[in-house]
């Protein structure tokens, strides 16, 4: 697969194509120039490293858009087994943004929700960018009472620009929608375990967000609007949303800092879509950690743990 680059990362796809040129003037020929491949090589990682290690906000949210981060199909692929996905929300539709089902997890029966974006142009529509509807909520909350009555623990994975704006989603009431699923995650009586893999946007994340752990990759962001939405409002222009992403504090290390989330998932150099598989084994490992430290846990010391963590946040 040809690497995609984001905007910042031109030095470092200039030196990849230099790299790939010599490496194509190599093949059948009779120069040997692996030294001058080893040395451009050493050159990008070094700049790969430097990029990463002082990412602004808004390019942390450029790479918590990017197409090639793993989605939630990927995740189920890659730390569930015995998948069982459970569709439609019984009084309307099955939204195809927000998935879910049984899986195990290292051994555990639990409950898996998450949103789903897609991965090609078919799969961006049939599951509308990720956008969650009415139904797609009320899905989630039929999944985690189903959770809750057979003691099963929640995992959350969520990864959505934010809830879907359209006169039909409103009209069949989508802001009750995304408050009730608030609420049924609040009112667990089972581990709720929520990581923000990519985007966390608005009230379409807090939906399936309000958990005892909430975990955030390394460059996601997690935020109440877009900083795009953000600069449209308070400058009438969406060029100014560099300057928002900075003010509002979306990235993970902020935001574990103002106590909004309980732990950051470290990723492979240059981020989740470099190294697949590497960043969902990390994702894995602090999941069964979250799951190890709250085994054992009445329900009341559940729901009493997460009211507590929620009406903390922002009290000094």
């Amino acid at each position: 697969m040809v690497a995609s680059f984001l905007d910042f990362e031109k030095p470092i796809a200039e030196l990849q194509a230099r790299i790939d040129e010599l490496r194509e003037t190599a093949e059948g020929g009779t120069i040997d120039i692996d030294a001058e491949i080893r040395k451009l090589q050493s050159k990008s990682d070094k700049l790969l490293r430097d990029t990463y290690a002082r990412l602004t906000p808004w390019q942390k949210t450029q790479v918590a858009r990017h197409a090639e981060r793993p989605h939630f199909k990927d995740y189920v692929a890659g730390l569930f087994d015995s998948w069982m996905p459970l569709a439609g929300d019984r009084a309307f539709a099955d939204d195809q943004a927000i998935l879910g089902g049984f899986a195990r997890f290292r051994g555990r029966r639990v409950m898996v929700i998450g949103h789903e974006k897609g991965d090609d142009t078919a799969t961006r529509l049939r599951h509308n960018f990720g956008m969650g509807k009415p139904e797609g909520y009320r899905k989630a909350i039929r999944l985690m009472e189903l959770a809750d009555r057979f003691g099963l623990p929640v995992i959350t994975l969520v990864d959505t620009s934010g809830a879907f704006p359209g006169v039909q989603a409103e009209e069949r009431g989508q802001a009750e929608a995304i408050a009730r699923s608030t609420e049924t995650c609040l009112a667990l009586g089972v581990p709720l375990i929520s990581a923000v893999v990519g985007e966390g946007g608005s009230g379409g994340a807090i939906a399936l967000a309000a958990g005892n752990r909430v975990l955030m990759f390394e460059h996601a962001v997690y935020s109440v609007i877009s900083p795009e939405g953000c600069a449209s409002i308070l400058w009438r222009t969406a060029e100014r949303a560099p300057e928002a992403a900075e003010a509002m504090k979306v990235t993970a290390q902020d935001l574990h800092g103002l106590g909004v989330i309980d732990g950051i998932v470290a990723e492979p150099l240059g981020g989740a879509h470099r190294d697949p598989a590497a960043a969902i084994g990390s994702l894995g490992t602090a999941i069964e950690t979250a799951l190890e430290e709250l085994a054992g846990e009445t329900p009341e010391a559940l729901r009493r743990g997460r009211r507590k963590k929620f009406l903390g946040i922002g009290r000094l």
